[in-house]
């Protein structure tokens, strides 16, 4: 709606995750480094999380971007699987056929080891993602570890990255999956991003959508930052809404305070602008102060004359 009016080419700040407005800050270098160090040194299992919208999925997509051409990927995007679903899952991503009434744990698990063996010996890497991975069972996760013991002298032949929320962290700290826990060879927290960071991830995603002109303010940038805690997918909501709220003004740059509307109306935060008192009050306190008043040089005035 505000595109041409911005001078937009595409919509900057939408949530979908477009490859074109991607961006790196410096957490989130750091947590690509770690999944590709925790991939290159052959182990069983890489562990990446983060809060609700800070870009895991960002870097997992620039990870598989970057992945030798020799690479099955199997992505698990709904974790909420018990063993043999999970297996099931497995076989169907990496294509491997299945008879679903002969479907069991020793025979799905069996067909998958024989595709990692297939895999390895054609010099393919096999990787497994699990998004949403703290919504998995102890039981699954279990499971999980005996298909990584599949290995060779030097290389796991299936090797798992697991992305999920903080929950994630604490899931893997029970007793019962100490063996898993002791596998991951590298784990990274992503964090939101610096107020450095939000100031120059708006820039870019503006740029790429074809703005060159500054179109938040220094204090609007700053309201952004408190408001969305640096977390992306909240900077795209509000941006994009408070982006609508100058269009509908015919106002070139948007400031806190439409900054501070659109907080109000996206993440339903109570502000000094959403939390004054309404302007019908003012009559009432008006009137009052004047029957006050009244009452008061009455009383003055009956006292003086008794």
């Amino acid at each position: 709606m505000y595109n041409a009016f911005f001078g937009l080419t595409s919509q900057p700040f939408s949530i979908a995750p477009n490859p074109e407005f991607m961006f790196l800050g410096n957490r989130h270098t750091e947590a690509l480094a770690h999944l590709r160090y925790g991939l290159g040194d052959a182990g069983g299992f890489v562990l990446l999380t983060g809060e609700v919208g800070t870009g895991k999925t960002t870097v997992s997509r620039c990870l598989l971007a970057e992945l030798p051409e020799k690479t099955q990927v199997a992505f698990i995007l709904n974790p909420t699987l018990s063993e043999l679903e999970l297996l099931a899952a497995i076989c169907d991503e990496l294509k491997i056929r299945y008879k679903k009434t002969d479907a069991s744990l020793k025979n799905l698990t069996d067909k998958i080891t024989a595709k990692l063996l297939k895999n390895h010996a054609a010099g393919i890497s096999t990787i497994l993602i699990i998004d949403e991975a703290q919504h998995l069972q102890p039981a699954v996760l279990e499971q999980l570890r005996l298909l990584t013991n599949l290995e060779t002298n030097t290389k796991k032949l299936l090797q798992v990255i697991l992305i999920g929320q903080p929950e994630l962290q604490q899931l893997l700290q029970r007793q019962d999956l100490r063996q898993l826990a002791q596998r991951i060879t590298a784990r990274y927290h992503l964090m939101p991003l610096t107020m450095d960071e939000v100031r120059l991830y708006v820039q870019h995603r503006l740029q790429v959508a074809g703005c060159q002109r500054p179109v938040f303010n220094e204090a609007a940038l700053r309201a952004l930052f408190r408001f969305s805690g640096g977390i992306p997918r909240l900077l795209n909501l509000l941006c994009d809404r408070a982006m609508l709220g100058a269009y509908s003004q015919q106002r070139a740059l948007v400031d806190a305070r439409l900054v501070t509307l659109a907080a109000a109306e996206t993440l339903a935060v109570n502000t000094p602008l959403t939390t004054k008192r309404p302007v019908w009050w003012w009559p009432f306190w008006f009137a009052l102060a004047l029957i006050s008043g009244a009452l008061l040089a009455y009383g003055w005035f009956s006292f003086g004359v008794s």
